[in-house]
């Protein structure tokens, strides 16, 4: 959000992630990934992001796609054909191949085997791949393990697989044994459809580009002061006054349910949940301005274009305020399948801190009555919150980069059995500049480089905050300079892929030094994606194949 966060200090992200231990023997190279490989052994051990749990490669073996090659499902599962057709679209394109999706036996010849086995033993979205001279297996317990499986192989193969056009082969993959899961099961980004309205077309092109790097939570912010996104029934003025505008006066927008189910089903697909969004009790002028009675003295405020924090409030102790609220969180439950519903909650300036604790006191039974769990910004840890998994706290507050330090709402969290899902301002959030020459983003957190997006690790960045404490991590983007999704991705690339990396990988033995180096291979595959990134001067993208 704007200027926010700005007065806070908080936690820090201590050493980030150094590298892997490497053990070369005569043979195979073993690659024991707690954390990504070290930088001496990076040219023999492929470029993947996140780096996997351990990887064991053999050189001078690979298998290569040819015209031949199929993608044979091994399992009956409506979900694990849907990971090989997905497979199958992305590499047909560039390489010319029709790779037909067929049954058939784990291990079959020339193919890319997916199967389901409980025996990958690597939890619900782990996955173990190999790849032999004689073809490529991938195995998991859940579909979305082989989807996570799927994103590694295609890193695996040349960058100009993601073109949309034939381009000449070969298409080798390195023989690599990878046995893989994740840290955290909360590996976010959020998209702030608020500020700036961005359309069903791009929300999914993020989606697409997110998913690369095995997020798996997708944070839509449909309402704030500028803007409401999300049409609903008995509310119809929200959408179509309080979304007809944006910062700078736009014409703004808003997602039909339709489109909003759209939305949703699409992110399914690459195994990411929607969590909604609707901040309350501030950062609400829009829907204050479309209906009057849900002001304390019944008049409606004009709409905002601006981009001030804190200013407004729902009227806490009216009861067409819950109810509002009710009908709200009824239609999202119903439209999203996800546990979570977004509350807010943050900077609520206008709102006196007995009446916000009041208000959040009301509003938890009111999610959980549509089968939601809550979650909501730091400042919820204020109220009465329910422990366990019915409440996570989303803690955005500014690390210190160098050691641990105390932070009074992530201890009232987990004080009170509430885990937290990590995004430090001035590591997490996208939006922050480079420097001061970045042409968008604000800097009310400092200047965010790529090395400070990756320095830092979720269990040190609060004395006190444990890995049991925490849930997971995200990457918010919030968008009071976007306009265009072409301006997200420059923000979002190359930052995001390390804050993917940090709620997937081990922390043990990853260095910035090892890092960047892999994080500069994945610049030939943006070029081939239309990707607008940020060609940062500490990446050695001149060394990426």
């Amino acid at each position: 959000m704007p200027q926010r966060r700005a007065d806070r200090t908080a936690g820090h992200p201590g050493t980030r992630l150094t590298a892997a231990a490497v053990v070369a023997t005569a043979s195979p190279l073993v690659v024991a990934l707690t954390g990504p490989v070290q930088a001496e052994a990076a040219t023999a051990v492929p470029q993947v992001i996140p780096a996997p749990a351990s990887m064991r490669t053999v050189p001078g073996k690979s298998f290569t796609l040819t015209r031949a090659t199929k993608i044979v499902v091994a399992s009956r599962s409506r979900d694990a054909a849907g990971v090989a057709t997905f497979l199958a679209g992305l590499v047909r394109p560039s390489t010319g191949y029709r790779l037909p999706v067929v049954s058939g036996p784990a291990g079959s010849p020339h193919a890319i085997s997916l199967r389901l086995t409980s025996a990958a033993g690597l939890g619900t979205e782990g996955y173990r791949l190999d790849v032999t001279g004689g073809g490529v297996q991938i195995q998991a317990a859940t579909a979305a393990g082989l989807f996570y499986g799927v994103q590694t192989l295609r890193q695996l193969l040349p960058a100009k697989v993601e073109a949309r056009s034939v381009r000449p082969g070969p298409w080798t993959v390195p023989s690599v044994h990878i046995a893989d899961q994740p840290r955290f099961t909360w590996r976010g980004a959020m998209l702030d459809v608020s500020r700036h309205f961005f359309t069903v077309d791009e929300t999914k092109r993020y989606i697409d580009e997110v998913s690369l790097y095995k997020i798996n939570v997708l944070h839509l912010h449909l309402s704030d002061d500028q803007g409401w996104r999300i049409a609903i029934n008995g509310w119809p003025r929200l959408a179509t006054y309080g979304g007809s505008t944006e910062v700078g006066g736009g014409q703004g927008g808003y997602y039909t349910q339709a489109q909003y189910k759209d939305i949703v089903a699409y992110a399914k697909k690459h195994f990411i949940t929607v969590v909604p969004e609707i901040d309350t009790p501030s950062h609400t002028n829009a829907a204050l301005a479309s209906y009057a009675d849900l002001n304390c003295d019944g008049k409606a405020p004009p709409l905002y274009t601006g981009t001030n924090v804190g200013f407004s409030s729902l009227c806490v102790d009216k009861d067409i305020t819950y109810r509002f609220l009710n009908d709200v969180i009824g239609e999202l439950a119903k439209l999203t399948p996800g546990s979570y519903v977004h509350i807010g909650g943050d900077e609520a300036h206008s709102t006196p801190l007995a009446d916000y604790v009041k208000f959040i006191d009301r509003l938890q039974p009111i999610v959980h009555a549509h089968g939601k769990n809550v979650i909501g910004w730091n400042e919820i840890a204020q109220a009465d919150v329910k422990p366990g998994p019915a409440t996570l706290a989303q803690n955005w507050s500014i690390a210190d980069g160098t050691k641990p330090v105390s932070n009074a709402l992530a201890t009232a969290a987990v004080q009170k059995g509430v885990q937290l899902v990590l995004a430090p301002a001035n590591h997490a959030y996208l939006d922050m500049q480079y420097d001061k020459d970045s042409p968008y983003g604000l800097h009310w957190a400092g200047y965010v480089s790529v090395q400070k997006s990756y320095q830092w690790d979720p269990t040190t960045i609060f004395t006190g905050v444990t890995e049991k404490d925490v849930r997971g991590v995200e990457a918010p983007i919030w968008s009071e300079t976007l306009t265009k999704i072409h301006e997200v991705e420059y923000m979002a690339f190359p930052r995001l892929p390390g804050i993917a990396e940090i709620g997937w990988s081990r922390q043990q033995g990853r260095s910035w030094d090892e890092y960047r180096t892999r994080l500069a291979a994945q610049g030939p595959r943006w070029t081939a994606l239309g990707v607008n990134f940020y060609h940062s001067p500490e990446i050695p993208w001149d060394q990426a194949g």
